[in-house]
């Protein structure tokens, strides 16, 4: 570690030794390794001893300004000029420095003083105190980049005090806020906002326009043209400011020092008369590229290669045509102020590795010009490179500012190469970074990952650092403090070797290339290998490889059917993980290993001496898999302690095992491969133990995935997890559709009750009505529907519209199960849906409004057909009104119909969409014939908008398109071909249709853009519903606590719907900033909120930690501000439960309010999913206490540098006050019994042991996946899931063949079971299908049965349980081929 902390590279002073040094062989390779300073003179090397000016004030920045600060040794009585500056990036500080160093130093008619400050440690309380005060005696306030809104407010408050009094006040690009501070004589930007002043033109919100900086650029260069507009007395103020600019952009020691003279020669009172000369600003290019050894910057390519060719110092292999060829784009400020060792230590290691550079720069902040200027050929129209890495880590089009990714998006496409985005440290010492289990600083997260990826960037490598410690030397032999970035050796080593391996995808044959693809097996011991969520992996594989084979890549031996090459990578279909049937493709013998893998000693302290008992036979380590030519087909080994459960619990995070190690190990080094491609959601690479972003070489998914490029298909709706491999794994994440969706319709007893009801509405008022309704009461409680509707007995008398309530309220109930969307079946890659499969998803993206676009839902359109609102429709329909509910079933019978025929008409008799673009130009020629008006002429609804239903048709057609576009085995070989893959946002295509088509390299969002206006106004509606429904059940009383989980991807998918349903539950909205970011809230007033704060205590997941750190952040802020606000208590229910904790725990109210949970930094989940998966539990206590042990670390928004801090006790007493629980259902392929995950995060039952009353509380899930947002309680949601699902024949007929599990909770109703079990078990057919298709996933079935009735959860007969016991034991022998 330590050979990571150290001095930045320094370049000798003259240029002539700059060139000869750094072309010797020694200088050339090691210089960029940190070194200590040599130093002789023992007064100079104490004063290199300064200790980090840390202040371990729990910010992540903990560097303080008096580094920055200069007070001149005025000896000659001149005047002062104290100048405070401050700046997003420290690139500026030593350039700075050395301006005023210069200027004292010649004394001639000022003395300088300058202090500097980085925008972010103005956070520091303490900090923004000295700020203040060194702002009361400063005559110059000089600010530049300050794009943090929180920080921006902080910067204007201080500075607009002074305002009047600072002789001037400079602001280059910022938030409107600051840059309205600027004065400059006469000259001002207060009116930026309002005015009608070419200025303000410039800065104008422009939706293709790269932010401010780029206005700024713009106004420098037509700098004459504005003049003009201006009043000859404000002129001279004017140009002055735009020459300020110049010098700062131009920021070399000597523009600066004379950008000083230039402002105190004119603005300061005390030099008024002084003649101070300046010289002009030295310009430098506004973008070109630049080598460090070369004569000067280029702003040809072309000028740039010939330089190059004849260069001295290379080799003939690195100027010959073979060598790997790496764009890099760098930042003109660094290079302008001498901060540039960082870029010369990529430079030199790239050339060391035998890759040419061009590394091209821009001043502003849109590098998307230069990038088509300067890395493509304009006559061929193809690339100079082979591959691009941005060592900004800015987004390409608009840097910290607002971005246009569109405009990147397209410059991207047209270069063709894979794109990685690499970080310096900006607000973090390189020492605090390694120290951080967090890893990077959450808004260099937001601003520095997440907007880049949004580009279609990867890779987010740190590859430098910042010391405050450093000393430099300068002529004069004095001293200054400087915070200079420098390379980080062996971080700089991984980027360049990566770069250069993605490169070598863009030369290489075909032929020659080497693939390793990485199937996966979870949870193990269930016939589990080659899972994944959606896919049918070995289906896939067997497409992907066809394709590849047709292609021209090395598949020999490929067997002719997908089953066969299945029965080749296992033996036995069903393999047990553990089992020997594996096809063993390497056996590693113990000193190959730890001679292969440099960390495997780090290992031993979880696992003991290789090889251990996990992938091993007791000598080697076993790699299973098998290869095909160039293609190895591998399994990842698990995560290792699955069936451990003292693990379980006690493990706050692990490592991964030897044989997992192995694995990566064999792939790399001995199979050789040229690019892995994990197959499907998802692996456990990306979770293992390590910073949560921006990884050091000691974090495990680094060092696994070594330098292999790593290709990853991930499902389309699972944008937060594809996010953690891109991140922690390196992955170029490719999405996959998840099967078509279909309504659930009905069945067996569910389908009579339809029948009865239609018959009770024909016969109602004729004698028969009472007769028919006592069936569907007696029919209904058959199908236990009992539970969910209030039924009265069959034999009572009850009036004609108490019939119509009951008959209305089982109708609606069987509505909701029919039209419940269900995935049917398992994608195939390569294989998009027929058009008929997408009808059931176009029916839903209809279904909802999208007022941003114009575009009104087609059930608003028909309810306003029949005179009806659809809210008030959906919202009698649930009170089981039955003439609405009935118009409701009409209204969706409509759409279908309607959606159906419009598909129809688009598709050929093969049922494939044809150009859809044509048919709809015909169909929308012909008002009359378009088929959705002749469909709807025969229903109520025939006189519906025609205007309205064009423009959401045109909309579906486009989606239409879109579902079925198959772009998923292009992309995989655009990737392996070195080129570059479009970016596309992940989420649920219903509520996002660009999610489609997929194959493109999943994003999530800009984390700072949640929550949205419109996830506000979904989540205020989800919030009173679940407290009315909480009212009533709970005698009309508000809950005083509800306890709720955030997820990372339903977040990512609603726009941050349930972020929002938090903040409304405690009463505060958030506010946006000019760039749409929200950084702030504000309280509600008691009159608008019209009821008490409820107090929540809100336990994120990990994936939620990693990807929303910052909003983490505001919701603790946020409870910190109405924990303190003064309101009545009844009245507020965060401030009554933060004074009784803050009286029981002996601290103050901030601290005490403290109720945003999640994991420790860099451990994910709290294993209770895999302790039930393994049965490895003996009472609901133990996972009580796993579910404690993992998941009570608090994030306290006062000390966000301290990461994840376990307070336990806190966490316990918080949930002790929940009188309900509540989590969200976002999307209609996941639901509570699909995904462990849900299960793990449930802490209803925990909760009622904290109680002190021990009461129950209600536990609640919101179902927002159709437009009409229900909450129910989870009991009503398992037992919707299990009629939908498990007991639907239509859903397990299509995932028969892939085997699934019954969840084992007491949430689950007895009767669940009870049909579970005679749907399955009697039937010898079905039970013949189960054992022959997966013998493994039946025996898991049984398994659960009989420890469902052992623990108490199923009450049953003796016989079920006894031929329950007599299938145990066969399906036992049938794996283990025992014939009886």
């Amino acid at each position: 570690m330590a050979s990571l902390v150290s001095s930045p590279f320094t370049l000798p002073t003259s240029k002539a030794d700059h060139l000869s040094s750094l072309s010797t062989k020694h200088y050339f390779l090691h210089s960029f390794l940190p070194k200590k300073p040599h130093q002789t003179n023992p007064s100079k090397s104490s004063f290199l001893k300064v200790k980090c000016a840390a202040i371990g004030n729990g910010l992540f920045t903990q560097t303080s300004p008096e580094v920055r600060r200069i007070v001149p040794d005025n000896n000659q009585g001149l005047p002062t000029v104290k100048i405070v500056y401050v700046v997003l990036e420290a690139q500026y500080q030593s350039s700075l420095t050395a301006a005023v160093q210069a200027l004292n130093q010649n004394q001639n008619n000022a003395s300088f003083e300058v202090v500097g400050y980085l925008v972010e440690e103005l956070r520091d309380e303490s900090t923004y105190k000295s700020f203040c005060k060194d702002l009361e005696d400063a005559n110059i306030f000089i600010g530049s980049l300050i794009f943090v809104e929180e920080l921006a407010l902080k910067v204007k408050d201080a500075v607009e005090k002074e305002r009047d009094r600072l002789d001037a006040v400079l602001v280059f690009p910022s938030m409107p806020e600051v840059m309205r501070l600027n004065k400059l004589g006469s000259f001002s930007m207060s009116q930026l906002g309002q005015s009608k002043s070419p200025f303000f033109q410039l800065f104008k919100r422009k939706k293709q326009s790269a932010g401010f900086a780029e206005s700024m650029l713009k106004l420098v260069r037509t700098l004459p043209k504005v003049l003009k507009y201006l009043p000859s007395d404000k002129a001279q103020d004017a140009r002055l400011y735009i020459l300020s600019l110049q010098f700062w952009l131009g920021g070399s020691p000597d523009n600066l020092q004379n950008f000083l003279k230039m402002i105190s020669g004119s603005y300061v009172p005390a030099l008024k008369g002084t003649k101070i000369e300046y010289k002009d600003p030295v310009l430098y290019l506004d973008s070109g590229v630049w080598h460090p050894l070369a004569p000067c910057m280029y702003d040809d390519v072309k000028e740039y290669l010939n330089w190059y060719g004849t260069r001295k110092d290379a080799n003939e292999k690195l100027k010959g045509p073979n060598a790997p060829i790496i764009g890099l784009v760098l930042q003109r400020s660094h290079i302008v102020t001498g901060d540039e060792s960082h870029y010369v230590a990529v430079i030199m290691e790239l050339e060391a590795k035998g890759a040419k550079v061009i590394p091209i720069f821009a001043g502003g902040l849109d590098f998307s010009g230069p990038v088509e200027r300067y890395l493509i050929d304009p006559i061929t129209k193809k690339p100079f490179v082979h591959s691009v890495i941005s060592l900004t880590g800015f987004a390409l089009v608009g840097g910290p500012a607002r971005q246009d990714h569109p405009r990147a998006v397209e410059a991207l496409r047209k270069l063709d190469v894979p794109y990685l985005v690499a970080l310096p440290l900006v607000f973090q010492t390189t020492e605090e970074w390694l120290n951080s289990t967090l890893g990077l600083h959450p808004i260099q997260v937001a601003l520095q990952v997440a907007l880049p990826e949004l580009d279609g960037g990867m890779e987010p490598i740190v590859f430098a650092g910042r010391d405050p410690r450093t000393g430099k030397y300068n002529i004069l032999m004095n001293y200054f403090c400087c915070w200079k970035s420098h390379a980080l050796h062996k971080r700089v080593e991984q980027l360049c070797t990566r770069a250069i391996r993605w490169a070598e995808l863009k030369k290489k044959s075909k032929v020659e290339k080497k693939l390793a693809i990485t199937v996966f097996s979870f949870p193990p011991d269930k016939g589990n290998v080659g899972t994944a969520a959606y896919l049918n992996v070995f289906s896939s594989i067997f497409s992907v490889l066809k394709e590849l084979k047709r292609d021209g890549y090395n598949v020999e031996g490929l067997p002719e059917t997908s089953e066969a090459l299945i029965e080749e990578v296992i033996h036995d279909k069903e393999a047990q993980f553990s089992s020997p049937n594996l096809n063993i493709a390497y056996k590693m013998g113990v000193r190959e290993y730890q001679s292969l893998t440099p960390y495997a000693t780090a290992l031993e302290e979880n696992w003991g001496k290789p090889p251990g008992n996990l992938n091993s036979d007791g000598e080697n380590l076993l790699v299973y898999g098998k290869q095909f030519g160039n293609v190895f087909i591998g399994v990842q080994p698990t995560f290792g302690y699955e069936g451990d459960p003292m693990r379980l619990l006690f493990s706050k995070s692990a490592s991964p095992h030897h044989g997992f190690a192995a694995y990566y190990s064999f792939v790399e080094k001995i199979f050789k491969a040229d690019a892995v491609l994990h197959f499907g959601t998802h692996g456990s690479l990306e979770f293992m133990p390590g910073k949560q972003v921006g990884m050091s070489d000691v974090c495990y998914p680094d060092s696994l995935i070594g330098n292999i490029p790593n290709i990853y298909y991930y499902a389309a709706n699972n944008p937060s997890e594809a996010t953690i491999a891109k991140r922690r794994s390196y992955a170029n994440t490719i999405s996959y559709l998840t099967p078509p969706a279909e309504n659930a319709g009905l069945y067996k007893g569910l389908k009579q009750l339809g029948e009865l009801i239609s018959s009770y509405q024909s016969l109602k008022d004729t004698g028969r009505g009472p007769q028919i309704v006592s069936s569907i009461i007696s029919t209904a409680k058959q199908c236990n529907l009992d539970k969910d509707v209030k039924l009265p007995d069959e034999t009572e008398v009850i009036s004609a519209n108490e019939r119509d309530l009951v008959v209305g309220k089982v109708y609606s109930k069987i509505m909701e199960i029919e039209s419940r969307l269900l995935p049917c079946g398992l994608h195939v890659i390569g294989e998009p849906p027929s058009a008929m499969e997408a009808v059931a998803t176009l029916v839903n993206i209809a279904a909802l409004n999208r007022p941003e676009d114009g575009i009104s839902s087609l059930p608003s359109i028909l309810a306003e057909t029949v005179g009806r609102d659809i809210e008030e429709v959906y919202r009698a329909s649930d009170k089981g009104i039955l003439k609405d509910v009935e118009l409701l079933r009409q209204i969706t019978d409509a759409s279908r119909g309607a959606i159906s025929a419009f598909v129809e008409r688009t598709t050929n008799k093969k049922g494939q969409v044809v150009d859809v673009a044509d048919k709809l130009s015909s169909i929308l020629g012909f008002g009359i014939n378009e088929p959705w008006i002749q469909y709807l002429s025969s229903t109520k609804f025939y006189r519906a908008d025609r205007e309205k239903l064009r423009t959401l048709f045109e909309f579906l057609g486009e989606c239409l398109k879109l579902v079925v576009a198959d772009n998923e085995l292009g992309s995989l070989k655009q990737a392996l071909e070195g080129k570059y893959v479009l970016p596309g946002p992940g989420g649920d295509p219903i509520r996002n249709p660009k999610v489609l088509p997929t194959g493109k390299n999943i994003h999530a969002l800009d984390p700072q853009a949640i929550p949205t206006t419109a996830a506000m106004q979904s989540a205020k509606i989800v919030v009173e519903r679940l407290i009315e429904r909480q009212k009533a059940d709970n005698g009309g009383k508000y809950p005083e606590t509800v306890a709720l989980v955030l997820w990372g991807t339903d977040n990512i998918k609603t726009y941050g719907e349930s972020l929002a349903q938090v903040l409304w539950m405690i009463g505060v909205m958030p506010i946006a900033d000019t760039f749409g970011r929200v950084n702030r809230v504000e309280p509600v007033s008691l009159e608008e909120l019209e009821r008490p704060s409820i107090d929540v205590v809100v336990n994120c997941s990990g994936v939620f930690r990693d990807l929303f750190i910052n909003q983490m952040n505001l919701l603790d802020r946020a409870v910190k501000m109405v924990a303190e606000l003064d309101k009545p208590e009844d009245q507020n229910y965060v401030r009554k439960h933060t004074l009784e904790q803050a009286k029981a725990l002996g601290v103050g109210v901030r601290e005490a309010a403290t109720w945003v949970f999640s994991n420790a930094s860099g451990s994910y989940s709290s294993n209770i999913n895999l302790a039930m998966e393994n049965s490895s539990w003996n009472d609901e206590k133990q996972l009580q206490d796993m579910y404690l042990s993992r998941k009570s670390f608090a994030f306290d928004s006062d000390v966000p540098g301290a990461g994840m801090t376990e307070k336990r006790k806190v966490f316990e007493m918080a949930l002790s006050t929940a009188e309900a629980t509540f989590q969200n259902l976002d999307s209609s392929e996941i639901s509570l019994t699909d995904v462990s995950h849900y299960f793990d995060s449930d802490p209803t039952n925990l909760v009622q042991n904290l109680r002190k009353d021990g009461k129950k509380p209600n536990a609640y899930v919101a179902d927002t996946t159709t437009a009409n947002a229900q909450v129910r309680t989870l009991a009503e949601t398992v037992r919707l899931d299990a009629r939908t699902k498990l007991l639907n024949p239509k859903w397990y007929e299509g995932m028969m063949s892939t085997g699934y599990e019954v969840a084992t909770s007491g949430q689950v109703d007895n009767w669940v079971y009870e049909e579970a079990n005679s749907t399955f078990i009697p039937d010898e057919d079905m039970l013949n299908r189960l054992m022959s298709k997966n013998p493994n996933s039946f025996r898991k079935m049984v398994q659960t049965f009989l420890e469902a009735n052992g623990r108490g959860y199923w009450e049953t007969s003796e016989e079920n349980i006894e031929r329950l016991r007599q299938l145990y034991l066969e399906v036992e022998d049938k794996i283990e081929g025992i014939d009886r």
